[in-house]
């Protein structure tokens, strides 16, 4: 398995503006990740003191993670969320999924 934090970093105010928006974006694209091939689990988050955003993947592999995260598709998160965002991959040693049934 393979993580990978794409975090959108504002420099300007943070303000409830911002927050809406990212709750926005969250919302319209949720649907576009359920049932996606490969990928286990995704989770959009904010962090208004640290002005930032960051979603975080679940991929099955490190082939799939990458194959995901072109450079359209950065361009494309860098045009709706109206900044460029930082995307780092991680290796998972281990996931505790409590929501299994």
């Amino acid at each position: 398995m393979i993580g990978v934090f794409v975090t959108l970093r504002y420099e300007e105010n943070f303000d409830e503006k911002t927050v809406q928006k990212i709750r926005k974006i969250a919302e319209s694209a949720r649907a576009l990740f359920e049932g996606m091939p490969g990928l286990r689990s995704k989770a959009f988050t904010f962090n208004p003191k640290a002005h930032e955003a960051t979603n975080f993947y679940v991929w099955d592999s490190e082939e799939a993670a990458k194959a995901f995260f072109t450079d359209e598709l950065i361009e494309r998160v860098t045009g709706l969320y109206g900044v460029r965002p930082s995307v780092n991959f991680v290796q998972i040693a281990t996931l505790v999924d409590n929501h299994r049934q």
